[in-house]
């Protein structure tokens, strides 16, 4: 275990399983993590007669490695002999993967705010906090396909950053036309954006700490996240402000002339 030389993000010593777990499809200390609450994803060769799986937990995605004889699992970074960090890769690669269909689903059934044409060839999702400066940066720079019709942006609002997201993300889903309430509050962002509502309904207030618990259900852990299709149909994360080449992919192409 020579190359298990960093302190490690957690360690999990589960000692001795039953017999009857080994039945799982996966081994029992990984299905111990299953149980604690996280996400199983791919699993890959690790050196050392190590096993290693990909796990979501908490809106984090991690490396957990199981030992050779199946018995006990540890989570967090791997490292060679010469110090080169072995589980990076790996972290980055199961979070640029591909997302699953169903997600796409999950996030068409959120609370958001239409941003473009009903007809819009392009739709995107994009969770977004009233108070987040990237936030309001990514409206701006996405006006240009806005305005042409060729892409809807549905904003899921939540309200994470700071004490008073969450009422003005429950007073723009509740406004009488929420579309030009989150204009106005975009074109108002420098000096405050929106004014939360003096009276919020319970519904409003819940609609938001619903996309509040599915954006960490889809482990996002910062706005703007933006979910859109590749050009192959796939359904691709851009985490953070898109800029350049990533916002060209997000939007469908390039700015419109």
């Amino acid at each position: 275990m020579r190359h298990l030389t960093r302190a490690f993000l957690l360690a999990l010593s589960l000692g001795a399983i039953s017999q009857t777990a080994l039945a799982q499809d996966i081994p029992p200390p990984i299905k111990a993590l299953q149980d604690r609450g996280a996400s199983i994803g791919e699993r890959f060769e690790a050196p050392g007669g190590l096993t290693g799986y990909t796990v979501s937990f908490q809106g984090q995605t991690l490396a957990a490695y199981v030992t050779e004889d199946g018995t006990h699992v540890l989570v967090g970074t791997l490292l060679d002999e010469a110090g080169t960090n072995l589980s990076q890769p790996v972290i980055e690669s199961a979070e640029n993967a591909a997302r699953p269909e169903s997600e796409w689903d999950a996030l068409s059934e959120a609370h958001w705010i239409a941003d473009g044409e009903a007809d819009a060839d392009r739709v995107v999702y994009a969770f977004m906090d009233p108070n987040c400066p990237f936030c309001h940066r990514f409206y701006e720079d996405s006006r240009d396909w806005v305005e042409s019709g060729q892409i809807q942006i549905r904003h899921i609002m939540v309200g994470v950053l700071r004490e008073d997201s969450l009422p003005k993300s429950a007073t723009l889903l509740s406004a009488d036309d929420p579309s030009t309430a989150l204009a106005q509050h975009e074109a108002n962002f420098d000096n405050g954006g929106v004014t939360p509502a003096d009276s919020l309904t319970d519904e409003a207030q819940t609609q938001v700490q619903q996309n509040n618990e599915l954006m960490s259900q889809l482990g996002i852990r910062g706005t703007p996240s933006v979910f859109y299709r590749t050009e192959d149909g796939e359904i691709a994360l851009a985490r953070g402000l898109p800029r350049d080449e990533t916002l060209d992919a997000v939007m469908g192409g390039p700015r419109p002339e």
